[in-house]
């Protein structure tokens, strides 16, 4: 399942539609016909001539539209259709440049790694370091069980906080 949305995402970005014949900006859109004495229709009615038709984007204008051209005396039609979302402070962001962003945001972040690890390492001094460990007991052995070292918990003293008990299971 996450293989099959990691393709999608992954064929999203690298072989991206190349819808270069519609292109909307703002509440406009344009069409182009691939060739310069091109007809241009909607159901049958004739719109304009020539190469390019642009036309605001609105709930009429969406929809099938041809262009009918010639090609050495050959009749040929290029279709369109046109349905998106358009409006007056929209900027397109295509592919190249929001995995430019990624990667820019991916390095700063590896960037920053590196100065918070720089900074942070510890760094060996040129004189011996002071030993926090407690004294050695002769023989080297530990203390005895019921050892002086350590006091029993006195239940009144303890703190009754709720992370403070200890709760066994099993």
């Amino acid at each position: 399942m996450r293989v099959g949305r990691v393709l999608a995402v992954l064929l999203l970005f690298l072989a991206p539609a190349t819808a270069q014949d519609v292109t909307f900006e703002g509440k406009q859109f344009k069409m182009t016909c691939p060739n310069d004495d091109g007809k241009w229709y909607k159901n049958d009615k004739e719109l304009d001539e020539g190469l390019t038709l642009t036309l605001d984007y609105d709930s009429d204008t969406k929809g099938s539209y041809r262009c009918d051209y010639k090609v050495d005396e050959t009749d040929r039609t290029y279709y369109f259709y046109v349905k998106g979302k358009a409006c007056a402070n929209c900027v397109e962001l295509d592919a190249s440049s929001f995995g430019l962003v990624i990667a820019a945001d991916m390095a700063g972040t590896v960037v920053l790694m590196a100065i918070i690890y720089k900074c942070t390492k510890k760094r060996s001094s040129a004189g011996p370091t002071p030993s926090s460990k407690a004294p050695a007991r002769s023989g080297g052995r530990a203390p005895p069980v019921p050892s002086p070292d350590y006091e029993t918990l006195n239940a009144h003293t303890r703190s009754q906080d709720p992370y403070s008990v200890v709760n066994r299971t099993g």
